[in-house]
């Protein structure tokens, strides 16, 4: 041990004198305490509802798309393409166009998505979203053919099971009249709930050649869709697949098409984590102050080591490390108390969410290692930052006046 941290950890363990000065002493270490397990919490039931909202939207897609296929030979060149991928396990074709429904006299815009059900639900997990009715009823040749709504848009036209809508396509079909609206009747079979209201407010799904034949798609599908082994390298695969197959597909991976969703909780993490860091900055004014005091009550000590031979410089030292050694403590038990709060919160929250509106009724609560360590190097950082001025005061002390005044 340095002699610096050795005159710091004595320091830091004698008693004080005057109970301003231990009051001092306990909130400096208090306040980091609360602040770093304010922070700690916080984080942690913000990156819940972060890891819940992608689990959704990544339920609902697939981990990589290729748009693009402008008839049947471009569709099984992106396919083969696809496929050829070692990190893809599964693949599906899908129809996809923008759409008006209907339903006695209400009217709303979707987002129809033509699927072949045995393939589509190894891309993704629509197949656990459906909350009534079934899948099956969307096979081919069925009169009327049946559609799939999402639970919002299906209370938005008040189109229940068994209801027959119509679906009108802004492509026109060409008659002896002119160009007149396309539309066709469809069957209410199921009804399902991703929990992301675009999603569920917007999305209708229907059997993949009855989709591509109404939005009058040449290759019978508008691309491909894949589940890659790890999702994290869905970037990386999306820009070689992009690469390889040329300007005309447009690839995108499951972040990139969700870029605004996912950036703006980024920038929400970021920004609490900057307020809440203010607590902690607020806290360690009480070690300034604390170590002010010491300053002022150890002058005598002061002005003995330098008159030994310390010079300014360890006696800033020896600062730095007495508010670092509070500091420390404080973080070490804020961490501690955080933790505690968050399986608390985990284990028996507090109350219940309404899940009509969150679709959730527990807190969720994720711990990550970085933001931990985030935490503790910021709280570390400010007690170490409050602690320069009475550093550089208590190594401006002149040993000859301090020991003439002793």
């Amino acid at each position: 041990m340095s002699f610096e941290r050795f005159v710091a950890a004595r320091y830091f363990k004698a008693k004080r004198k005057g109970l301003f000065s231990l009051l001092t002493t306990f909130l400096g270490v208090a306040g980091v305490t609360l602040g770093v397990a304010v922070l700690v919490a916080t984080m942690s039931v913000m990156n819940g509802f972060q890891t819940d909202i992608e689990k959704k939207v990544i339920g609902a897609q697939a981990h990589l798309v290729v748009y693009g296929a402008g008839d049947k030979a471009s569709l099984e060149r992106a396919e083969g393409a696809v496929k050829a991928r070692k990190d893809v396990v599964a693949t599906a074709r899908f129809a996809l166009g923008q759409a008006i429904v209907t339903y006695q006299g209400r009217s709303s815009g979707v987002l129809l998505k033509g699927l072949d059900p045995e393939s589509e639900f190894r891309v993704n997990d629509l197949a656990k979203t459906l909350k009534e009715g079934s899948w099956k009823g969307i096979d081919a040749g069925s009169k009327p053919a049946g559609i799939v709504l999402g639970t919002e848009l299906s209370k938005a036209l008040g189109a229940w099971i068994g209801s027959e809508i119509v679906i009108l396509s802004p492509q026109g079909a060409s008659t002896g009249f002119g160009l007149l609206p396309k539309m066709k009747k469809f069957k209410v079979v199921g009804l399902l709930h991703t929990g992301y209201y675009e999603f569920d407010s917007t999305g209708a799904y229907a059997e993949l050649g009855e989709a591509a034949s109404f939005l009058g798609l040449k290759a019978g599908a508008t691309g491909i869709e894949a589940r890659l082994s790890d999702l994290h390298k869905a970037d990386e695969a999306a820009s070689a697949l992009r690469y390889q197959l040329g300007f005309d597909f447009e690839v995108r991976s499951f972040r990139q098409m969700n870029q605004t969703l996912f950036a703006a909780l980024r920038l929400e993490k970021y920004m609490m984590f900057l307020l809440l860091t203010f607590i902690i900055l607020v806290a360690s004014f009480n070690i300034t102050s604390n170590l002010v005091l010491l300053g002022t009550e150890k002058l005598k000590d002061i002005g003995l080591l330098k008159a030994m031979g310390a010079t300014p410089g360890q006696i800033r030292t020896i600062f730095l490390w007495e508010g670092a050694l509070i500091g420390a403590m404080g973080v070490f038990l804020g961490l501690l108390l955080g933790l505690v709060i968050c399986f608390v919160i985990w284990r028996y929250p507090p109350f219940e969410l309404p899940g009509d509106i969150y679709y959730l009724t527990r807190i969720p609560v994720d711990v990550r290692p970085w933001d931990l360590v985030a935490v503790v190097a910021a709280g570390i950082a400010l007690s170490l930052l409050s602690s320069v001025y009475p550093a550089w005061h208590a190594s401006k002390a002149n040993p000859a006046e301090v020991l003439q005044e002793a």
